[in-house]
């Protein structure tokens, strides 16, 4: 009987719980489509997702890699009373409508910039919403700051780099030893920053950059997150994880020390994927990026929420 109860309770429970919020799919443009994630109560205040690097859908996930990470960010918010838009990045979009290869490739960071901004002037016009937050999760938290606009009313950095791109890369092509690479990188961002293509790379850095890659790293490297973020009139909030192995809390000081008025959270182990993992096995930590079933740090929504509200 208790075993019956207890389970007449749960199922109550998870209906209230479905009930509260109200989903809706929207298409803000051709290259936008995103779910709009609001509570059942009226509520004048959305935050707007915007995901990282690679073909990521609106849940924060890849053909390889699922684990809900922006799925369960909008969930936490909405059921707090916080609408939610969040949305697919432009290539899977372009992919679901039939776009050659060759066209996807034509895509550059400044695109990215454009699609946020026109999901920031949709939102103002349904005049449903009069304040309008961005969160910008990895690339995204640069993409966001770009966003902005004074249709805004603050910005939230997620795991966001502090460094410009073809600093980290450097960064990270020194860490493997190889001098020569990171000499000849710094030859090829060279020539990108004055507009040009670098034809004659290093084959060895192919990966970066391809001659069909160069065009959006070009776009890309021309911004500077710091300096883009001090740039910000709006209320900021900076978080990272003090686990996460792909933008370390280093990042977060630079941004910190770019916009000293902006409040800066550390969250406690939690990773770059917004899980926590304790320790420091880097193993266990990557397979937390394919756990779809393991919900977020629960500080990271808890922070936001005493921000927004």
């Amino acid at each position: 009987m208790k075993q019956i109860t207890f389970f007449l309770a749960f199922l109550i429970t998870t209906l209230s719980y479905a009930q509260d919020v109200i989903s809706q799919d929207i298409r803000v443009s051709d290259y936008v489509e995103g779910t709009l994630l609001a509570p059942n109560s009226r509520t004048t205040t959305v935050a707007i997702i915007i995901s990282g690097s690679g073909p990521n859908d609106r849940d924060g996930n890849q053909n390889f890699m699922q684990n809900n990470s922006l799925k369960y960010l909008a969930e936490d918010l909405a059921y707090a009373g916080i609408a939610t838009f969040r949305y697919d990045k432009r290539a899977l979009t372009m992919l679901k409508k039939g776009a050659s290869e060759k066209q996807i490739k034509k895509v550059t960071f400044n695109d990215f910039v454009d699609d946020a901004k026109k999901v920031v002037n949709y939102l103002k016009n349904t005049k449903h919403y009069d304040n309008i937050y961005i969160i910008g999760h990895s690339q995204g938290s640069l993409v966001g700051m770009l966003a902005a606009s004074e249709n805004v009313k603050g910005f939230i950095s997620i795991s966001g780099p502090g460094k410009p791109i073809d600093e980290i890369i450097l960064d990270q092509i020194g860490q493997m030893g190889a001098t020569d690479l990171v000499e000849s990188a710094k030859k090829t961002f060279a020539i990108l920053k004055t507009g040009k293509t670098d034809k004659d790379f290093n084959p060895g850095l192919a990966n970066i950059f391809n001659l069909d890659v160069q065009p959006f790293i070009r776009s890309w490297i021309a911004y500077s997150p710091t300096e883009e973020l001090a740039k910000l009139t709006i209320p900021t909030l900076i978080i990272n994880g003090d686990n996460d192995i792909q933008v370390s809390q280093n990042e977060a000081e630079l941004l910190q020390k770019a916009k000293p008025e902006a409040k800066m959270v550390i969250i406690k182990n939690m990773n770059h994927v917004l899980k926590i993992v304790e320790g420091k096995d880097t193993q266990e930590n990557v397979k937390t990026y394919n756990m779809p079933q393991l919900k977020n740090a629960e500080k990271l929504a808890e922070t936001i929420l005493v921000f927004i509200k």
